[in-house]
């Protein structure tokens, strides 16, 4: 299953990890394997990842940071095939990437040269990088009746699905809120008539999809076992300029 009807499907760079995702789904399906349990197991393979750049383990880190990618794209599969969305769900896998990405970075600054403030930059740049690509995919998705639990503009607290708890979704919306409601306001600024826009070109959201968040963890990933560990936070603050790339190119077109 997709989050877009078949026919508006693109290549998305940052789902490398979709086809793996798929078979982990469909081996779950009729076990009592929830999508919050897949979303914990990421959560897991994050830790590892961070622990091993702690210790220098970098092939580790990195084949963790990609389980962590697969993993990632399972959860939602799973909820998918077993028809049961929820609003938990989205802002638990929202609230655990951003928390896994802040201790990934914190992780890079710890074990190398670089200084922590720059570290922060890198993490608040790819965090604004992820914000415009979901923010262009949503309404991608919203505009072609695709998958619409994840909404343009979080303002309100949704109303609960079949199967979860209210209060449930109002905790999670909550520290969804304060983790990503700065990101989600300056792309908004940024960018406030993207949502009038019925769609977007195939070729600009795979250009874009350098942004997603698996995309992201495969650059730290390369970068680690190549050697170049001391560049990623350099890196990902220069890679931070491309939103205004992009966002000039939605304009245009």
């Amino acid at each position: 299953m997709s989050k877009l009807p078949s026919t508006h499907k693109f290549i998305d760079l940052s789902d490398y990890g979709r086809p793996i995702a798929r078979i982990i789904a469909n081996s779950l399906k009729e076990t009592s394997f929830t999508p919050i349990h897949v979303t914990i197991c990421f959560v897991i393979s994050g830790l590892i990842a961070i622990y091993c750049i702690l210790v220098d383990c970098l092939w580790a880190a990195s084949f963790f940071l990609v389980l962590k990618s697969i993993l990632d794209a399972a959860d939602g599969e799973l909820a998918r095939l077993k028809e049961t969305p929820s609003y938990t769900g989205r802002y638990l896998d929202s609230v655990s990437d951003i928390i896994l990405n802040l201790f990934i970075f914190i992780a890079l600054w710890y074990t190398t040269e670089v200084h922590l403030i720059y570290s922060f930059l890198a993490f608040l740049g790819t965090q604004l990088q992820g914000t415009l690509y979901n923010y262009y995919y949503v309404i991608l998705r919203n505009n072609l009746n695709g998958d619409t639990t994840s909404r343009i503009f979080e303002y309100d607290t949704p109303v609960a699905l079949m199967g979860e708890t209210q209060k449930n979704v109002n905790l999670l919306f909550a520290i969804y809120k304060f983790f990503y409601g700065v990101f989600d306001k300056t792309i908004y600024k940024l960018d406030p008539n993207a949502s009038k826009s019925k769609r977007f070109p195939s070729i600009f959201m795979t250009a874009i999809s350098i942004f997603g968040l698996g995309f992201q963890l495969l650059i730290i990933s390369y970068m680690l076992v190549l050697g170049y560990k001391d560049a990623i936070i350099p890196f990902f603050i220069g890679y931070t300029a491309l939103i205004l790339v992009f966002i000039g190119i939605r304009r245009l077109l």
